[in-house]
């Protein structure tokens, strides 16, 4: 019973809405709040500020939470242990990856899939704070972001790639024609680049600093979708990373020029909580990622596919 209550206070603090949080544990709202009421009697303090709606958590209140969030994560991982002894691994793995890791992502999930075929793998676009946030409160299993840069707290690594980057733009644009161009070249396009609250543009900006390079950004986006969408049929031009022609088999009209002065990369990596035990499902896929070389993966993928066209 605890348990539930536990999930009750968790629930809660993430909706901060006590109807949505009955719903999002398929209770009636009278028997959230009662279940909340007997955490506080159990445990002799107030948790939860309340007023005509909800208010916040108390100090006790956000001491329970952290600790609510441990023991339930806890509690899934002992579940899952015992499940993988009866039927092999089952549950869901809920992963955080940063938008640039989007195109190889699935590298990683399909031999995870091969291996344990009774998971489900739930993939989530965030930003690296997002990933942070997530594994503190045990909401994701494992993150896919930078390892070398803005790196993350409480966290094991286990390093996957180099992130290398191409200026994507038209062949009839002013650089189209060339095999190389510098930062500074590039910064002479016009942009489609992704927001400033992305890492991502946060490290293309760093590098165009160096080259001493201020680039115009038309168009800024959080959305891979919409950044593809105005370099394919506008003007601009952008800067992503050489993984992400993995995915563009028609470039029609657009041309993918290796970034050099300064030659820059950025170490990709899975980031999973220092805090032990790992759930099984996190466990099995770091042991996966541990056969693989993804390095080797890529950059075949990308010959490949450079020479198709």
């Amino acid at each position: 019973m605890i348990t539930r209550h536990l999930q009750y206070l968790t629930a809660l603090a993430r909706e901060r809405h006590f109807a949505r949080a009955a719903a999002a544990c398929n209770v009636s709202q009278p028997t959230l709040s009662a279940g909340i009421k007997q955490l506080e009697e159990s445990l002799g303090v107030l948790l939860v500020e309340r007023g005509q709606r909800y208010v916040g958590l108390t100090p006790e209140g956000e001491r329970a939470l952290a600790m609510a969030q441990r023991v339930l994560a806890d509690y899934d991982g002992l579940k899952q242990e015992l499940s993988e002894m009866r039927e092999g691994l089952v549950g869901r793995l809920r992963i955080g990856a940063i938008p640039v890791t989007l195109p190889i992502v699935s590298l990683l999930t399909t031999p995870f899939i091969e291996r344990h075929g009774g998971t489900t793998i739930v993939v989530r676009s965030q930003t690296s704070i997002d990933i942070q946030r997530g594994l503190d409160d045990f909401s994701l299993d494992i993150g896919l972001t930078y390892l070398d840069n803005e790196p993350l707290s409480r966290v094991q690594t286990l390093p996957l790639y180099l992130e290398r980057y191409v200026l994507l733009t038209h062949r009839e644009s002013a650089l189209g024609g060339q095999e190389r161009v510098s930062w500074t070249q590039a910064a002479t396009q016009p942009m489609c680049l992704l927001t400033p609250d992305m890492q991502n543009r946060r490290i293309l900006d760093m590098h165009f600093h160096e080259a001493a390079a201020e680039v115009h950004a038309v168009v800024e986006t959080n959305s891979m979708i919409t950044l593809w969408s105005h370099i394919r049929f506008g003007a601009l031009s952008t800067v992503v990373p050489e993984s992400f022609l993995l995915l563009l088999e028609n470039m029609d009209g657009l041309v993918a020029i290796a970034l050099t002065e300064p030659s820059a990369a950025h170490l990709i990596g899975l980031v999973a909580s220092d805090h032990e035990p790992l759930p099984s499902v996190a466990r099995a896929l770091l042991q996966v990622a541990r056969t693989l070389d993804l390095q080797v993966t890529i950059e075949k993928r990308i010959h490949t596919a450079l020479a198709a066209r």
